[in-house]
């Protein structure tokens, strides 16, 4: 059984949600404090152990290749300047992983961006890491996630227990208990009605695939808009090979939604000790004079 080695990052969405402040630059790079969100997702994939990494573009997004690229003329300023603390941070992110890169050139869906990968993939297994979704947690889970996929050989995804009222907007997984923080799916519906829903299941935006996902996405239809949806593409590939979930509670960010995007921002700021202590006394002085309005 082949060791997984390479992670696949979606980039290509157009990140409506965010207009107008992703008219003009990609939604990956909106910072959390002041890294871009995108290179949360690569720290992760990479403290994992994943250094090949590919990254699905899209028209627009070239701001990310140049994010993990060389910048001589600022590095040149750094080290005139003396910053060498920064001049380190910045080479660290040039010299990060082996990052490729391609473009989806139509927006068909998260099935059809994971498809683009094939080539790039081949017949390895590989990891899926939605940039949406920022894991602040070490990388714990996708190493558990790669565990299961080693000891057990099926691809793996992340099953996160949320509200039954919020399971529509998700990938809703049926499964058993196999192990301790481990299930086996039993079945995938794609965003159902709570009344629809057969569990408050949902599958968060980190994957670890054998390379028969591929042909079981060959096999879907199109849905809504012409989309290719990854969740029917993993259910298909249900009928042909086990699929496991590992559990989690805590570390994750839903930064496509406003509200989580400052969340993220406030309570990573909060954990740093050259932000933390002035921010905590700015939001607990806010309080009081909200309280007194």
């Amino acid at each position: 059984m082949s060791t997984v080695r390479k992670a696949v990052i979606p980039a290509a969405g157009m990140g409506t949600r965010f207009l107008p402040a992703t008219k003009s630059q990609p939604k990956e790079m909106l910072p959390i404090v002041d890294k871009p969100s995108i290179q949360y997702v690569v720290e992760e994939a990479v403290r994992a152990g994943l250094s090949d990494i590919l990254v699905i573009s899209g028209r627009g997004k070239r701001a990310i290749e140049d994010h993990f690229d060389r910048n001589v003329e600022l590095e040149f300023y750094l080290e005139e300047a003396g910053k060498h603390d920064l001049l380190k941070e910045v080479q660290g992110v040039n010299d990060i992983a082996d990052i490729h890169y391609i473009r989806q050139h139509d927006p068909l869906g998260l099935g059809h961006a994971v498809s683009v990968a094939r080539d790039h993939v081949g017949s390895e297994p590989f990891a899926v890491l939605l940039g949406d979704d920022i894991m602040v947690d070490d990388a714990r889970l996708l190493r558990s996630m790669i565990d299961v996929y080693e000891e057990r050989g099926g691809s793996v995804l992340a099953i996160l227990e949320v509200p039954r009222e919020e399971i529509s907007g998700y990938g809703c997984a049926e499964a058993d208990a196999v192990a301790d923080g481990v299930v086996q799916v039993r079945s995938l519906v794609e965003k159902p009605r709570p009344e629809d829903a057969p569990s408050n299941l949902a599958v968060i935006g980190r994957y670890v695939f054998t390379p028969e996902i591929f042909d079981a996405l060959d096999r879907i239809e199109p849905g809504t808009g012409g989309e290719l949806q990854l969740t029917d593409g993993i259910a298909q590939l249900l009928e042909d090979q086990p699929v496991y979930g590992c559990t989690f509670r805590q570390g994750r960010y839903d930064i496509g939604r406003k509200i989580d995007f400052l969340r993220a921002n406030i309570e990573l700021a909060l954990e740093r000790p050259d932000l933390g202590p002035e921010l905590s006394s700015m939001l607990a002085d806010l309080v009081r004079r909200r309280k007194l309005d």
